[in-house]
């Protein structure tokens, strides 16, 4: 019995053995082959957005090695659409998903039956673009700085309110924040998207909005809005003279819209390594990272775990956001 024992251990060894060095064959084999077929990305937004931008630029540049891309949009459902079939997508290293803020990290908070699983059905590729979202008031409104606006809405509560581009996205729960911290009574009114949002603001229906530097930039070149602070680590380049919330003595609140690339659970390593690899190269050209900083983005670029540690924080960020302010889809 010891002696069969001892041989099936034997052969269970070589038999790992043979399997890792197959595997790794095979591995190498895909790795010098890929792509050997069109590459899918599906954009879950409407075309002409930042997902819509930033995938077409990407698939441009590989375009240009003779690569071939086919950018998808599969809009609805505020991204679920495109987001489940993505995460059902074969995990053959041909189909990505540009991914955002809120089909990542927000969206699990407040709707307990969505389609697919962001933690388990994704793996992260790399951390594409953000940009911060900005404070900003209308001109009738006598604050210019986040402590002046805190002391006005705490001497007329319940008088003010705030717009945002629609239930869960990151102006609304960026004002969420600011209303916990500071304990503030004001209203949140939701539109359906960030331009009907900032009409209003412009026209004086609601006084206030945590809208986005590129959106922006044009009714702060007129004055139609004031510019009070950005919810970044450090100044926006696109607008160099607003100053940050910490540089004011407000470090809690950051946050912003943000876009990488997915891929369904599964995906070969070496599709996601050579995606990776050809993302950061693409989107640090000259004129691509020119072109996209000018109109307010950042690109973190990076590995698939440094972007995965971004997802699991701000899953946890604004989580907590959506629980303390009882947020609940409609």
């Amino acid at each position: 019995m010891q002696r069969w024992t001892s041989s099936a251990r034997a052969f269970g060894t070589v038999f790992a053995a043979a399997l890792v060095a197959l595997t790794a064959v095979a591995t190498a084999a895909f790795a010098q082959s890929y792509p050997s077929q069109p590459i899918k990305i599906i954009v879950s937004l409407a075309p002409g957005g930042v997902a819509d931008i930033v995938a077409r630029a990407f698939a441009a540049k590989l375009t240009e090695q003779g690569k071939q891309v086919v950018v998808e949009n599969r809009t609805g459902g505020g991204g679920i659409i495109g987001a489940d079939a993505a995460a059902k997508s074969a995990p053959d290293g041909y189909t990505f998903y540009m991914g955002f803020h809120a089909t990542q990290s927000i969206l699990p908070h407040l709707n307990s039956k969505l389609p697919y699983d962001p933690a388990k059905d994704f793996v992260p590729v790399v951390f594409i673009t953000t940009s911060p979202n900005i404070l900003v008031v209308h001109p009738s409104v006598p604050a210019n700085t986040p402590q002046e606006l805190i002391a006005y809405i705490k001497a007329n509560p319940g008088k003010l309110s705030y717009g945002s581009p629609g239930l869960g996205s990151s102006g609304h729960l960026a004002g969420e924040q600011f209303k916990q911290i500071n304990n503030l009574e004001i209203q949140h009114v939701h539109y359906r998207g960030a331009a009907p949002a900032l009409q209003d603001l412009v026209a004086g229906h609601v006084q206030v909005m945590f809208d986005i530097v590129p959106l922006t930039k044009e009714q702060l070149a007129a004055g139609r809005v004031r510019p009070l602070a950005i919810t970044a680590a450090k100044r926006e380049p696109a607008v160099p003279n607003v100053p940050t919330f910490a540089e004011l003595g407000m470090p809690g609140i950051e946050g912003g819209p943000w876009f990488g690339l997915f891929a369904p659970t599964g995906t070969p390593k070496a599709a996601i390594d050579w995606v990776n690899a050809e993302a950061n190269k693409a989107f640090s050209a000259p004129d691509l990272k020119a072109r996209l900083e000018g109109q307010g983005l950042t690109l973190p670029l990076g590995t698939p775990e440094a972007f995965g540690k971004h997802v699991e924080a701000e899953t946890k960020r604004w989580g907590e956001v959506i629980r303390k302010g009882n947020i609940k889809a409609e």
